[in-house]
Formats: C-alpha cells, structure tokens, sequence
C-alpha cells in the first residue's frame, strides 16, 4: 500500500481491510463523521516522522495558513493594568490580520522577578468565554492562579465571542470552503500570532511558553502546538479523543481529518512534555485504556515516553478545580522545574468587573475594522496574488510551480496513483471488469477493449455519464475499431457506480461536516482516474498513456493527468467551465481548497510535462498559464487550446501524434 493510502484510510471506523473488491463502493457506506470510533495505526519512527510532516501540512493547509500569511504589525492596544496581590490583569487588543481585531487579557506576576515563561490560554464553548467562571469551568481562575505562580499567562477569544465579535463564530459558505477561510483557520492564527505576541514582552522566556485550553480550547491548543514549534508544553483538556472530534465549525473545517483524527493531531507535540486531561463523564471517557496509550506509543518511538502523562477524573465535561490544579502541578514541574506540589494548590481569587477587562468596553472598533465580507475578500486576494506569483516565466520557476502545485492539489484532492500492484482488478464477463485499490473499499465499473494489443498506446476513455456514454460516443467506437488497448470507467457516482446515499443518517452532524472527514464526490472521480491509469500502466508494455475526459470528465481528467507523474497524453474537454468563477466551482468541481491550491491555473505548471488538447474552453480559460507553462518547458507545440468543441478527427491526430 502507498504512503499517502495509509495516511488517507489507515484509520477507517471498522478498520475493514479489503483485499478484494467489495459488493458495493464503500466510499458510499463507511462515511466519517465526528463521531465515527477512530484508531491509530502502528507506525515505525521514520513513518511517523513522515506522516507528521504530511498532517501539519493537512493542518495548515485546510486552514487556509499555507504558506503562512504575512505576520502584519499587531498594533497591541493595553489597557490600564489592574493590580492586585500576587498578578495584576489588563486588557489587550490586537490587529491579527489587517483591520481583524482579537481581544484578550494579559495576567502577570507580581513581586516576582523575569523572565517569566508565559502560558497561551484559549477558552472552550463557554456561555461567558474567556470570562467564564463556574465550578465546572474558570478561564480566570486559572489565569491567576498561573500569574501568581510566575508565568504571564494571555487569555483570548474564540471567534464571535466577547470583544472579538466581527465576524460570527463559525461562518461557512461553499465560496469559503473552496477558498479554505472559516473560523477554525481564523483562530488557529489568532493563536499564532497571540505566541507572537508573548514572544515580543521583554520579560517572557522565549523557550518555555505552555499552552493550556478544555474542549474547543483544547482542539485550539493541540492544532497551535501541532504547526507552531515555539510552543514547548502543552496540556489540552477533554478534547483528544477517538470518539468525538468536535461539535462546532471552528473545531471542524474542510479536508481536516481526512484519514486522521485529534489523538494524532496532539501526538504531533511528541516528544515534547504534555499533559492530557480526561473526564469519565464525556469522549473522554476511554482515555486509559485507548487514547493515552496511542499516544504514548509515538512518544515511545522518540524514545520520550515519560514526557507524556495522563489523569482523568470522575465528572463531567469540564476544567475544574481538580483539573486546572493538575495543570498547575504540570507545568510547576517544567516550567519551574519544581516538584513541590503544595505551591501548585489552587488560592483564592477575586473577579474583576468586566468592564475593565473588555478592552471594548465603552469604546468601538478602530476605523480600519472590517467585516466577514471584506475579511473573506482580503483573505482571497492574498491567496490569488500568492497564486500568481507562481505563474512560471523560465526552467526554475516553472519547478517551483510544479512542486508547490503539486503538494497543494494532493492536499485538496487527497488523491495519488497507486503503487505498483496496489489495484485490485476483477474480470467480468465480455470485457468488463471491476477496480479498485488495496485496503480501500473502491468499486470501480470498467470495459477494457483490445486488451491483448500491445503494439499501440492505450487509452482510457471517462465520459461524464459513464462507460455506457463513452463505448456509444463517435470516439469511442473509432478508438475501438482502431484495435488499440481501450478503458472506460464509471468513475465515481457516474454510470452503473451511481447508487443513492443516505449522508446524514451516518452520524452525528455528517452532511454539515462531511467534508471534513471525506472527499468530495469530484475527488473521488479523480482518484478513480488515477487507479485506472495505474491498471492501464501496469497492462500495457508501453509506458505512454492517452487520457480523454469528454463532457464535465474533461475537468477530472485534468486534474487527475496533474496529479499523475507518468507520461500522458492528455484531451480535456473543459465544458464551458468558467474557471475563474466561485459560482461554476460549487455547482461543476466542487473540491474544498480547490481555489487556495490554485485551480485550473495549477494544472497548467504540472501537465507541461506532457502533450495537453484542451477543447470547448470558455474564453475565461487562464490560457496565458498554460502558454507560458509550456513556453518555459520549452515545448510550446506540445499544448494546444480551442474555445469549440474538438472533432473527433482532431482528437485522434492530437493522440496519434507522438
């Protein structure tokens, strides 16, 4: 099995393991959802060390932050400090994308000399937010507490909470999947730039900053310690769990737990020092016997087993007093490299009046303040100027293109070509046949024409209705009078592969996260493509291969031929798509991050390796892309591009021509 199809389905509930090819597609059946009963694969060290590399760059990249944006000032606003025995508090405002504001509170020791290590404390789903002060949950109890103990610690808001209430917490639109902005990329950055913030206070210790949060603060502490390396120790609350992934769209954004799940998420702190805290009275509740273990295994492998450590304790959902002291104790022992634990009980503590916390109280926005909609509009500009700045223009800037492309459609696609003898082949009856790949579940419908001609090329034929289409079409009869080597597939959910779903009665909110967990029906029909020409390769003694893709397939194959590495020959019906219209990706190609990967613009770099027809191109086809892509291969003959629909004529000289 390849690298990326252990990453993609190493972790299916049921853990079913097909060896052979399934009476039904499972791709259909066995959907994930925040529910869904994860586990962990074994993994030696140079494999983790390689799927770690893979899921911070899943992390980043399905949160809108690959590459990083640029760290813009942050313009920190701080209010008057409050003083009080052992800590003062003041509240804090800061600018983390231009004109986006992020509120929070800053507590310090007091009496106390630095450097002090500073604590990044993000609040769960708490009515009151960071202010939220009950017996099951106080975000300033612990801020004090830790204060008094000797760290600065930085309280900050979710997303629509509090002083951070430009933009609502857990805003989504198929526009804001393609282009990957929601609430979770959003946070995940506040909290990069809040440890940016620290790191600029003079009497912070850079080298021993801690981050701390429960249930959604948690999923924010573990994906910040996962991508930001600054963060030293670590102690997410009631989060990591096989059982339940989070139950709001900021834990939860597009492409994010394809094939993974938050227990890896937080293994990648390894080895690193981290306390994992448990409740019997929620998903936490297996976490001695399932989660604590799992992770203690990648720790084994760093040889840093007794860096992580474990309690649970018998209550419900929370950070309590038991739990936040057990915080304490953790931290004491690395951050102060103290092992007396009376000095990490929890002391009293007084509340301040909210309106001198709220660094809004009183007072608005500043006047650069923008809203959801110029924040999404921002955000898209800066990703299509990263975007045209890949645009090739010679040899070295074409490889640039290439390898960024590459990675970035693999991450939106989540699609490869099988390794050699990892399709699955069942022959029918007349020359049909079924595919699919090792361990996957995938049931492919095929007729495979000619199958004993070797001396010509083979072509695999994908027509958007299927095999039937495709065999009736002009071309298709041609190709198969031909005599050459001929596949045609019902891709995913075309043809005979078309069969109904139930999506929402799999799980707990599935049709609202499933693309968070599983890959769009269009992502699927790509990797289809890919095992087809896999099957194709792996038949014929000539390695050259022709893909046509006739109808909305010529957008699949497309994106299947860039994602390929052999040598293809590729015809693309693009369909009058408007490739530089939001509207025409959610309605034809509809694959989350499909945007912020570059689009059709991205193909152009990757299939310049090769010979490229484009036919029935609307005229808002990039074609300058692929001008200049094939200009600095220096095989500008080797693309062409019609705005009507090709004969079938100037599709066999195009394929015929070597």
């Amino acid at each position: 099995m390849t690298y990326l199809q252990k990453l993609l389905l190493g972790l299916l509930t049921a853990t079913v393991s097909w060896s052979q090819i399934p009476e039904q597609d499972q791709r259909n059946f066995e959907i994930r959802h925040t529910d869904t009963h994860n586990s962990m694969p074994e993994y030696t060290p140079e494999e983790w060390e390689k799927r770690a590399s893979f899921l911070r760059d899943q992390i980043l990249f399905s949160a809108g932050l690959d590459p990083l944006p640029e760290k813009t000032p942050l313009n920190a606003q701080v209010g008057e400090a409050i003083v009080h025995e052992g800590y003062s508090v003041a509240s804090v405002l800061l600018e983390t994308y231009p004109g986006f504001y992020l509120g929070g509170n800053v507590y310090r020791p007091v009496g106390k000399t630095g450097p002090f290590p500073a604590v990044v404390s993000p609040h769960g789903h708490w009515r009151y937010g960071r202010f939220e002060n009950t017996e099951l949950g106080s975000v300033p109890a612990r801020a004090i507490n830790m204060a008094r103990q000797g760290a600065i610690v930085f309280t900050y808001d979710m997303v629509g909470w509090n002083d951070t209430m430009q933009v609502p917490h857990g805003f989504a639109g198929k526009r804001e999947e393609l282009w990957l902005i929601g609430t979770l990329g959003l946070q995940l950055w506040n909290s990069i730039r809040v440890v940016d913030y620290l790191e600029s206070l003079p009497d912070v210790d850079g080298k021993r900053i801690a981050a701390t949060g429960a249930s959604g603060g948690a999923t924010q502490t573990f994906l910040l310690t996962a991508v930001d390396s600054r963060i030293n120790y670590s102690a997410p609350v009631n989060m990591v769990s096989f059982i339940m992934q989070g139950g709001s769209r900021c834990e939860n954004t597009p492409l994010l737990r394809i094939g993974t799940n938050n227990v890896e998420f937080a293994s990648l702190f390894a080895p690193k020092p981290m306390l994992m805290v448990a409740a019997t009275g929620d998903w936490t509740v297996n976490t001695p016997n399932e989660e604590f273990p799992a992770v203690q295994d990648i720790y084994r492998l760093l040889d840093a087993e007794s860096n992580v450590e474990m309690q649970q304790f018998d209550s419900p959902h929370n950070y309590h007093l038991q739990s936040r002291e057990a915080v304490y104790r953790f931290f004491g022992k690395h951050l102060f490299a103290s092992d007396d634990t009376s000095q990490y009980e929890e002391q009293g503590y007084q509340l301040d009046q909210l309106s001198n916390l709220l660094a809004l109280w009183g007072r608005s926005l500043p006047e650069n303040a923008v809203n959801l909609d110029e924040l999404v509009q921002q955000r898209i500009t800066v990703a299509e100027e990263d975007t045209h700045a890949l645009k090739p223009h010679d040899a070295t800037s074409l490889q640039r293109a290439r390898t960024v492309f590459q990675k970035r459609l693999n991450l939106a696609i989540h699609a490869e070509a099988p390794a050699a003898g990892e399709v699955l082949v069942q022959k029918m009856q007349e020359g049909n046949l079924l595919l699919g790949r090792k361990a996957t579940g995938d049931r492919i419908p095929a007729r495979f024409l000619n199958a004993d001609s070797r001396q010509r090329a083979a072509t695999l034929l994908v027509h958007e209705d299927g095999v039937a289409a495709a065999e009736q079409s002009e071309l298709g009869m041609t190709l198969a009078k031909q005599g050459s080597p001929l596949l045609m597939i019902d891709v995913f959910q075309t043809g005979s592969a078309v069969v109904e779903r139930n999506i929402e009665a799999a799980g707990t909110d599935t049709a609202r996260y499933y693309h968070v967990f599983n890959r769009s029906d269009d992502a699927n029909r790509v990797q289809d493509i890919l095992t087809a020409l896999t099957f194709l390769r792996e038949q014929q003694d000539q390695p050259k291969i022709r893909l046509v893709g006739m109808g909305r397939a010529g957008l699949w194959t497309l994106l299947a031929a860039a994602l390929d590495e052999g040598d293809i020959v590729v015809v693309a019906d693009l369909d009058q798509f408007d490739a530089m219209n939001d509207e025409a990706y959610e309605s034809g190609l509809f694959i989350p991050g499909l945007r912020r990967a570059g689009d059709l613009r991205a193909t152009a770099a990757l299939l310049s390796r090769g010979r490229l027809l484009l036919h029935n191109a609307n005229k808002t086809l990039p074609e300058d892309w692929y001008r200049a892509a094939f200009e600095a291969a220096a095989s500008s003959e080797n693309v062409a591009i019609e705005n009507s629909p090709a004969s079938t004529e100037t599709v066999l000289e195009w394929l015929q021509a070597q």
